[in-house]
């Protein structure tokens, strides 16, 4: 074979591959881009459960707060209001407990006062 004759039947080989090749029709992949990647979704996924369940923690943490303090309250007034029944409750126990008071009424009762040292009950020392 002479080297003409050679070129020729590997640049027909060439032709031939050349012309085969067309005939195969590629499909061309489309990648698509993401916009939000999977790890990004689930960081995002866990902080957002994050930020409600703190949320939520802070919500009913705040409402306990707020009725404790009711309870607080409620409790002052109820104390002031006994504070006042008391002091009431002592004015009038001095004022029943007068030595002149108490010798009226005796008389009026038909009693006699032997000694006229009268005497509160408080200022006796034991």
């Amino acid at each position: 074979m002479s080297s003409q004759h050679a070129r020729a039947y590997y640049t027909h080989d060439q032709v031939r591959e050349q012309v085969q090749q067309p005939n195969v029709v590629r499909k061309k992949v489309k990648v698509q881009k993401r916009w939000v990647t999977r790890g990004e979704k689930m960081m995002y996924v866990i902080f957002a459960v994050i930020f409600l369940s703190i949320s939520a923690y802070l919500v009913s943490y705040s409402s306990s707060l707020d009725q404790l303090n009711r309870e607080v309250e409620s409790l002052n007034t109820q104390i002031q209001q006994q504070t006042v029944h008391n002091k009431n409750l002592a004015f009038k126990q001095k004022e029943l407990s007068q030595p002149e008071r108490i010798i009226e009424n005796a008389k009026k009762h038909g009693l006699e006062v032997q000694n006229t040292q009268v005497k509160r009950a408080t200022d006796l020392v034991e």
